[in-house]
């Protein structure tokens, strides 16, 4: 992960609705939800919701698949895994243990 897509995500994630939906489509797992679905659990306007994912998928943090007439959206996890990499990589001038805790809570699974 480079320095430009890291801006792009975290321009991406600047704004509170989509910040919401990358975090329930972290939770939904690999296979999403439908684009109607994130709108009503998060209670937003279909258009506005529209806009929002097409922000997060042009900066690379979701996916789309259409299914006939819908299309469902998903968690890029190997974007979310570079972002916390680019994050950590230098972490704590080399002290790793002072990111011991941090990586500790990170581990969901």
């Amino acid at each position: 992960m480079d320095k430009t897509f890291a801006l792009s995500a975290f321009d991406a994630l600047s704004q509170e609705t989509r910040l919401d939906a990358l975090r329930l489509l972290i939770q939904a797992g690999p296979e999403g939800l439908p684009a109607g679905e994130i709108g009503e659990r998060l209670g937003i306007k279909q258009n506005t919701m529209s806009v929002n994912l097409k922000i997060l998928t042009q900066a690379g943090l979701i996916t789309s698949t259409r299914e006939g007439r819908i299309i469902r959206y998903a968690a890029s996890y190997d974007a979310i895994q570079g972002i916390l990499l680019f994050l950590m990589k230098d972490c704590c001038g080399g002290r790793k243990d002072l990111c011991q805790p941090v990586l500790d809570q990170m581990r969901c699974c």
